[in-house]
């Protein structure tokens, strides 16, 4: 048939033979998409061989991955097993790598006709598990908050692809551009002030968006366990900084989670598991937001006591446990084996990585027990020099000893080697506000702590401290130096393990009383445009160069000093107003001297015998001055003392 010239046959027979090889091309572009599979990423993106433990687990995140099987060639190597935990877009791989020496290995997942080849490194280790040696009680650990410290570089202000944020330093609650490099560049000053060991707040990625005025700058809220926050800088970076510490003589503490994580995190969109979370039907009600308005919303009690209390009800203890620490931040699952192997290895994988050389766990005891106790129990196999910190926040050192490794007290070992002395944290502050008497008040509250020493399989592995980031400053709104020094001066002759707050030693203050911010203020100088320079004597007060000179005598007067890390300790009930505390190792003698009241003391050595013994004169170990010990001691309002022989 022609129509208007046109046949109408052949137009047909075209348009079909057009069809058909459309048809032929998408059925070829379709089939060419299922011949592979998406993977997105996998955790961690290498693995060491030579562990004591031989078997990795792999989480493997991509659509649809789950349903898929993987395959290796790679000698030595053998897949141990497979889990699907139940989100589609998740596989767990459990390799075992006993036979398997460094290399690149090919992984070759397969689902029907879909295959997906992945390079993934085998690495040799850079030292063995025993020549890891974490912190002790020879060190002095200055913790400090990367956010706060200095910036080394603007470069890593302002990050594309991060959730919205801003760097505002006239807000307390938000980001300050403090970094990694900051840190780097003021390693001298930790030399010069004479600590040993640094642990910084946590570094890894928190990509949650500014909320009014609050942000995650305190670094509390992972969202990406193996990746250095790109505001504090990168992976290499923090390499870097932990060789040139080392180089510096100085050990890193890295500060870690494992209760929860950020609300961002790319598990709580798509959970891996049902019960990858505590509470994983309040993330499906909550549509994707923290709000946890007209929800069944269970947060922490935040009392630690049900997890050792003999008589707590399960109400009580699931509460601890299993409640959120806020609404941001998602209750993990440490139950789940599989949980808890991933944030094991999270932890190895930066001790062979970065070479941290202790680790710090927040919020401890909300974490399940049996959970963190065969985490730290693989830790002490693989790394048995090394050192573990976990926050215990109670104050009564019966709770605090429970926790420790080998506890008598205890109805499971924890294996965690060092617990957090906040009893001497809350005693020493009051005693600062208080006259000691002859009986409970004033220094009588750290004599009153310590006699409970003996609940502890190891009292020189309990780390002291008279604040944090988490608490008032020492000095609140003031600068009561003579209370400070009485408390450093305890902090360091102490059978403990000391830990200092980063401008404790230049006067820094503040309270908790309308933000936490202000107890986290910036190191002055650290930052661009900064008015004073405390980072060094020129740019200090002469109040602030007094004390800092003072703490760095007593510090660098400890290192290496084998009467204060060894020695053994003696106590004094507090007479007349006087507490006095001895140290005693090789025939050598320390004697911490306090006045705890605001009027003259005098110390009669005639009390003290037993140590003095016929010794006649000691060293001012502040000062140099001798003093005279075969007399008796006259002592100014609220001073201190400290003197060997």
């Amino acid at each position: 048939m022609t129509v208007l010239g046109v046949d109408f046959r052949i137009y047909i027979l075209t348009m079909m033979k057009k069809a058909l090889s459309l048809t032929f091309l998408f059925c070829i572009a379709m089939t060419m998409r299922a011949a592979t599979l998406t993977i997105d990423r996998i955790e961690p993106a290498n693995w060491f061989v030579g562990m004591k433990n031989p078997v990795v687990q792999l989480m493997v995140y991509g659509k649809d991955i789950s349903m898929a099987d993987v395959t290796t060639d790679y000698p030595g190597v053998t897949i141990q097993d497979v889990v699907r935990p139940g989100s589609p877009n998740y596989l767990l791989v459990y390799l075992n790598l006993q036979g398997a020496q460094p290399g690149e290995m090919t992984l070759t997942f397969k689902n029907g006709k879909r295959t997906k080849k992945v390079k993934y490194p085998l690495c040799a280790r850079a030292m063995r598990g025993e020549e890891h040696v974490g912190f002790s009680n020879a060190d002095v650990l200055y913790m400090l908050m990367p956010d706060r410290f200095a910036s080394g570089s603007d470069a890593n202000d302002q990050i594309k692809g991060m959730q919205p944020y801003h760097n505002d330093r006239s807000q307390p609650s938000l980001r300050h551009g403090g970094d990694l490099e900051g840190i780097r560049q003021h390693l001298d000053y930790f030399n010069e002030l004479g600590v040993t060991a640094l642990w910084f707040t946590p570094v890894l990625e928190n990509n949650s968006p500014d909320q009014r005025d609050f942000s995650t700058y305190h670094g509390y809220a992972t969202t990406d366990y193996y990746r250095v926050d790109p505001r504090f800088g990168t992976n290499e970076e923090y390499q870097r900084l932990v060789a040139e510490a080392h180089q510096h003589g100085l050990k890193v503490v890295m500060d870690m989670i494992f209760n929860h994580c950020g609300f961002d995190h790319p598990w709580v969109k798509d959970m891996p598991s049902d019960d990858w979370f505590n509470q994983p039907a309040w993330l499906q009600q909550s549509n994707g937001t923290s709000d946890p308005t007209g929800t069944d919303f269970l947060q922490t009690s935040y009392k630690l006591t049900p997890v050792v209390d003999p008589y707590a009800s399960q109400v009580d203890l699931r509460e601890t446990v299993e409640g959120w620490f806020v609404p941001t931040m998602p209750d993990l699952n440490q139950k789940n084996p599989h949980v808890m192997t991933y944030l094991i290895q999270n932890s190895i994988w930066w001790i062979e990585t970065v070479g941290i050389d202790g680790i710090r766990m927040d919020t401890y005891p909300y974490a399940d027990a049996t959970g963190m106790a065969r985490w730290m129990k693989t830790i002490d196999e693989e790394y048995p020099h090394f050192n573990t910190v976990g926050e215990t926040w109670v104050t009564e050192p019966a709770y605090t000893a429970t926790w420790q490794k080998d506890s008598r007290l205890a109805k499971s070992n924890s294996y965690l080697k060092t617990v957090m002395d906040f009893s001497f944290f809350d005693k020493i502050n009051q005693a600062k506000n208080e006259e000691t008497d002859a009986w409970w008040n004033g220094l009588n509250r750290i004599y009153n702590s310590l006699v409970y020493d003996y609940l502890y399989p190891n009292p020189s592995s309990v780390m002291a401290f008279i604040e944090n980031h988490d608490t008032d400053r020492f000095l609140g709104n003031g600068k009561d130096t003579l209370a400070l020094k009485q408390a450093l001066a305890l902090l360091l002759t102490i059978n403990r393990t000391p830990q200092l707050y980063y401008g404790t030693e230049v006067l820094m203050n503040g309270t908790k009383e309308v933000t936490d911010g202000n107890v986290r203020k910036d190191f002055p100088g650290g930052f661009p445009g900064d008015k004073k320079n405390a980072f060094t004597r020129e740019g200090r007060t002469q109040a602030e160069n007094a004390m800092f000179d003072w703490l760095s005598r007593l510090l660098h007067w400890r290192q290496g000093n084998d009467v204060i890390t060894k020695g053994r300790q003696t106590q004094f009930i507090p007479w007349k107003g006087v507490y006095v505390i001895a140290r005693q190792y090789g025939g050598r003698k320390v004697m911490t001297i306090l006045n705890g009241t605001s009027k003259p003391a005098t110390m009669e050595v005639g009390r003290y015998a037993e140590i003095i013994g016929g010794a006649t004169t000691a060293k001012d170990v502040i000062t140099g001055r001798t003093v005279r010990i075969d007399r008796d001691v006259n002592l100014r309002a609220r001073q201190t003392l400290v003197v060997e022989f």
